[in-house]
């Protein structure tokens, strides 16, 4: 058996944590939890994961700063990485994108549309 896909989920708010959490585990992935862009960069430095999904707008580091971040470090250059938020303006979501998100999630989202998403990415 292939070992267990480990994703990062970055959101400031504790229930959005929760629920994605809950979510990718049910679905046999496992999944480490970050309350903003540098406690996530912390702890990027000690664990192996293989896709990050992150909310846009938190404190200390935003999601297209933490994006830009981890696409520095050469090893996660092809990690897809899905990003989590209430804004739905095309501006944002080039910003996202040019800052090297490969796909987009508009708050509030259902629990089927999240795992079809990552299931298509980590395919």
């Amino acid at each position: 058996m292939n070992k267990k896909k480990r994703i990062m989920v970055v959101d400031d708010s504790f229930s959005i944590r929760q629920m994605m959490t809950f979510t990718l585990k049910q679905a046999g992935y496992e999944a480490i939890e970050a309350v903003d862009g540098k406690d996530a960069l912390t702890k990027f430095a000690t664990e192996d994961v293989q896709m990050l999904i992150t909310d846009l707008n938190m404190p200390n580091m935003d999601g297209t700063s933490l994006i830009r971040e981890v696409r520095k470090n050469a090893a996660n250059r092809f990690m897809p990485i899905l990003m989590l938020t209430t804004e739905s303006q095309e501006s944002k979501r080039q910003e996202g994108k040019s800052a090297g998100a490969s796909a987009w999630i508009v708050k509030p989202f259902k629990a089927e549309q999240l795992l079809g998403v990552v299931k298509m990415v980590l395919a």
